[in-house]
């Protein structure tokens, strides 16, 4: 059975500073039966101490019936007589521990209450340090509502009254809490940097709370960033001082924020162990928001333990406490977690009531990425119930929902940052898998090519795609019309029903009506959860299903966009070759000009195309290694089984959008057992069909802007997936340079020092070939540390550092340059794919952040290549570029037959002409490299990605 991938509950508590302001020195203990003004305000004095005792032993109700004793007395007309002045200060400042106690119990709305008759109050008194304080506190309660901009607001306001005031204390409470608003908006750096300062003040000033405080929000960001043993190491830090301090409510926090590291770091008994410890003193203080999220987390872990009926079982007691605590969005969570459980225990249609709730929910806030995987969800569960075209109609409208999301680059909510992509990647695989199952091949394609843009924009962020939505046909429409008319009605109906739990929760009862209408909800809910299981076994949808198949959509299904596309294959001589990798097996899906699309299935698993891919790269990148077994093998699987129709095509180019691992390896490089596959077709990738256009005309006489770092005494130490790199000048690239000056007299050269960054700047307008021959490195997951490096020591980046504005740093960043007239940038001595395999999404990131600049198209090497055979295969590129009505893709094509062959007269030369080519090879490179150009070592690194022509 196939695991959808769930929306889990994985909450970190913020362990923000909450600044309990004590009141003036209280007077003598006094008993309650005394009744003066006098004994009245020490009285209340007293209750307001006590109170703040209370709170700092973490015992929240009683401190709140002291809080509430002090503020009746001093609100009282006797005491507002007596003592005006000091009645009202005290009520400012015990309005303030009252709201303190409602924000650490979660009653924000209360909390918020206080809070403002408190800052009204000490506005009136001129009591800047209490106004400071107050501000603070309401900045906190709008950052646990996730109002993170007022939040702010009022954090900035409070900490400028406290340096005014010289309040070194609150500067550093106000500080750490800045801080933790810029981390809930995803603006990390300054987290730290904010975290950093406060805990330095905490430090001189001696705050052991506050620094365990701030200890614990610097592991959180950590945390967020990836770097979970720093966090840990944070966390205990933090922990050991909550301890000494007796600082219960602290100590459950961060015992679960070591529990989340735990499980991130896949050690789920410890993480158990500390969540375990977490909820017994969450319930010890009463902490029912707190017991709700740890209960939720151990879920997680018995989930991912296999202890599903555990799992239930905690998730059914978290669910219960949201619900009690009107957490909407917890609530949500949940029941799509008791979904997935139900799910995998086999109880479909309990685990769809489950999801049909939790949708209702998340649409109800708008949630749109919880709601995209609860559908997800749905669509997998009718999947295994053997209804593929409803799991499609589902699967669609997820993908739709992330695309969306894409497209307005709105931020996901916290508990899917860290498994977005995973999550995006398997729901769009998935929905592919499906319709190619079902033969709906073209709806396949658009999948495909919207994944593509979704890794991309996983890569490089903001990808500009066209943010197209996957087509909804008709029947699919009806059956989400009627299945969203069921969801308006849930919705409503739950709203309701909150609204009513919430009075319950916060009165302690409900009128006879309002009881009465709260057991019609629940009776109403339990019956539109039966009209949802009997929704898709309905007549009227099994008639819609019907449908969908496929005999029927073939002569209706995107016929315009396969028409379009098909005029320009014909214009090209080419097809376009879509391969998706999957668990169990490859599928190919072929577009001809002329034919319907073709799918083919390769029974290859990923993990044994994996290995294939590995032995093919080593022989590849050994000069000496027989590189024809590993290349049959990849042939077999990826051209061999459509063989025929490519016969039957005619054709002459293969248009090529490899997916994941398949983007290391050059197609060009595959063997039939007889010559290589670019002794028969030119090879063309793409990163994505949307992203490119393939039929517009380069611009004719080309003039070329090239530059080489050639001097190999000039040495650079570079950063290179995170280790220093030492990158000295290559040699031959000046003779390289030299021949396309001569090949292409309309070429203007720089070398080392005069090869800068500023120097190319001033010329690109004027250019449309951009040469680079120079190192360059692409690496994965971290554009901001793929570069290009000049001969005088510049570097390019592919894609600006976050915070990256001033004019300087714009010049560094590829992706601020203007490539409008460029036809073909080439990087002649490039490597991609460093370390160990990844997805590729370098390599689409390199083609895409070119092609989004405006340059027509790539030629880049997939692996560090031999400096004088490289010289060679461009040699030979440009000379056969220069030919008339000969395209890019046809000049590399040509160019590695040239070096295959060694006959150079394929290149358009007359036979003088090719002698004085194979003469000056002789010449000019090492024997060894000289006698092996036929080697794919030397001739098969080179891909190009863009429009070909």
């Amino acid at each position: 059975m196939r695991h959808p991938v769930s929306l889990l509950l994985c909450t970190v508590c913020l362990a923000f500073t909450v600044p309990l302001v004590l009141p003036p020195a209280s007077g003598s203990l006094t008993a309650l039966a005394q009744t003066t003004p006098e004994d009245r305000i020490a009285e209340a004095d007293r209750l307001l101490e006590l109170g703040n005792q209370q709170y700092r032993v973490s015992q929240w109700q009683e401190a709140l019936q002291s809080y509430q004793a002090a503020l009746d007395i001093y609100r009282n007309l006797g005491v507002r007589e007596a003592f005006p002045q000091e009645s009202r200060a005290g009520e400012a400042i015990t309005l303030n521990s009252i709201g303190a106690v409602n924000d650490l119990l979660g009653n924000y709305p209360q909390a918020l209450e206080y809070y403002e008759q408190s800052l009204a109050l000490s506005q009136e008194l001129g009591d800047r340090a209490g106004e400071a304080a107050t501000l603070g506190n309401i900045g906190i309660v709008n950052d646990l509502l996730g109002n993170y901009p007022q939040a702010l607001e009022y954090y900035e306001q409070s900490l400028a009254i406290k340096r005014e005031l010289g309040d070194r204390a609150g500067e550093a409470i106000t500080l750490n809490n800045i801080g933790s608003a810029n981390r809930s908006l995803g603006n990390y750096p300054q987290a730290l940097e904010y975290y950093e300062q406060s805990l330095a003040i905490k430090r001189e000033l001696g705050d052991r709370a506050g620094e365990a405080a701030t200890l614990g929000n610097i592991g959180i960001v950590n945390d967020l960033l990836g770097n979970y043993p720093q966090a840990l190491e944070y966390y205990e830090q933090s922990l050991a001082i909550k301890r000494e301090l007796g600082d219960r409510a602290g100590e459950a926090i961060t015992l679960n924020n070591i529990g989340i590291i735990n499980y991130l770091l896949g050690n789920y008994p410890q993480a158990l162990q500390y969540y375990e410890q977490s909820l017994a003193l969450s319930r010890e203080l009463g902490d029912r928001a707190g017991e709700a999220i740890t209960l939720g987390n151990i879920g997680i872990i018995n989930y991912l333990l296999g202890n599903y009926p555990q799992a239930l079982e905690d998730y059914e007691q978290s669910l219960a406490l949201s619900q009690e605590l009107s957490d909407r969005a917890g609530e949500a969570i949940t029941l799509n977690n008791i979904g997935i459980i139900n799910y995998l225990l086999g109880n479909y249609p309990q685990a769809l009531g489950y999801y049909e709730q939790s949708l209702a929910i998340k649409r109800e806030l708008g949630d749109r990425a919880g709601e995209a995987n609860t559908l997800a969800n749905i669509g997998y569960l009718l999947e295994v119930q053997e209804q593929p075209e409803l799991a499609i109609v589902f699967f669609k409208q997820a993908v739709n929902r992330y695309e969306t999301i894409r497209e307005t680059n709105r931020a996901l909510v916290e508990e899917l940052q860290e498994s977005y992509t995973a999550t995006i990647e398997d729901h769009y695989r998935r929905l592919a898998d499906l319709l190619l199952q079902q033969d709906r091949i073209l709806e396949a394609q658009q999948v495909l090519d919207l994944l593509k843009v979704q890794e991309l924009d996983d890569y490089l962020r903001e990808v500009r795609g066209e943010g197209d939505q996957l087509v909804i046909l008709r029947p699919e429409q009806e059956i989400l019309a009627r299945y969203d008319a069921l969801q308006q009605t849930a919705i409503q109906l739950g709203q309701e029903r909150a609204q009513l739990q919430r009075k319950l929760t916060e009165a302690g009862t409900l009128t006879a009506a309002e009881e009465q209408r709260l057991d019609q909800l629940i009776d109403l809910q339990a019956e539109l959860n039966a009209q949802f299981e009997a929704f898709f076994q309905s007549d009227e949808i099994e008639t819609l299903v019907a449908q969908l198949s496929p005999r029927i959509l073939e002569q209706t299904v995107l016929l315009e966009n396969l028409v379009a596309l098909q005029d320009d294959l014909a214009q090209l001589n080419a097809v376009l070759l879509y391969p998706l990798i999957l668990d169990d097996r490859l599928e190919l899906v072929l577009i001809t000009p002329d034919a319907p699309p073709i799918r083919r299935v390769v029974p290859v698993g990923k993990n044994e195309l994996n290995q294939g891919i590995s032995e093919f790269l080593q022989a590849l990148r050994d000069p000496t290694s027989d590189a024809t077994v590993p290349a049959q093998q990849l042939h077999q699987w990826l051209i061999a089984p459509l063989e025929e129709e490519l016969r039957q095509a005619n054709i002459q180019t293969i248009i090529y959008a490899p997916d994941g691992v398949l983007r290391y390896i050059p197609l060009a490089a595959l063997h039939d057992g007889e010559q290589w596959l670019t002794q028969r077709y030119r090879v063309n990738n793409i990163t994505a069909r949307s992203l490119t256009e393939l039929t517009s005309q380069p611009t004719a006489n080309p003039r070329v802007l090239a530059g080489a770092f050639a001097d190999d005494t000039i040495r650079y130490v570079v950063p290179v997936d995170g280790q220093p790199e030492e990158f000295g000048g290559l040699p031959f690239t000046r003779q390289e340079v030299e021949n396309l000056a001569t090949t292409l007299p309309n070429t203007v050269p720089f070398f080392d020092n005069d090869f800068s960054l500023r120097s190319m700047q001033r010329q690109m307008g004027s250019a449309n070939i951009l040469h680079l021959a120079t190192h360059a490195a692409f690496v994965q997951g971290t554009p901001e540390d793929s570069f290009i490096l000049f001969g005088n020591g510049d570097r390019a980046v592919l894609k600006c550092p976050e915070g990256s504005v001033q004019g300087a740093d714009l010049l560094q960043c590829i992706n601020t340059w203007s490539l409008s007239n460029i036809d073909l940038v080439v990087l002649s001595a490039c490597q991609t794919g460093v370390g160990e395999l990844g997805n590729g999404a370098e390599i689409l990131g390199l083609g895409y952040q070119f092609q989004d600049r405006g340059a027509n198209a790539v030629l880049a090497s997939l692996w560090k290549v031999s400096d004088g055979g490289t010289q060679t295969l461009m040699d030979a590129f440009y000379v056969a570029l220069q030919q008339p009505g000969i395209s890019k893709t046809e000049a590399l094509r040509l160019a590695q037959v040239a070096l295959i062959t060694g006959n150079f007269e394929v290149l358009g030369v007359d036979q003088r002409s090719a002698t004085g080519i194979r003469q000056r090879i002789q010449q000019d490179l090492p024997a060894e490299t000289a006698n092996h150009l036929n080697h794919p070592y030397y001739w098969a690194p080179f891909i190009l990605i863009g429009n070909g022509l």
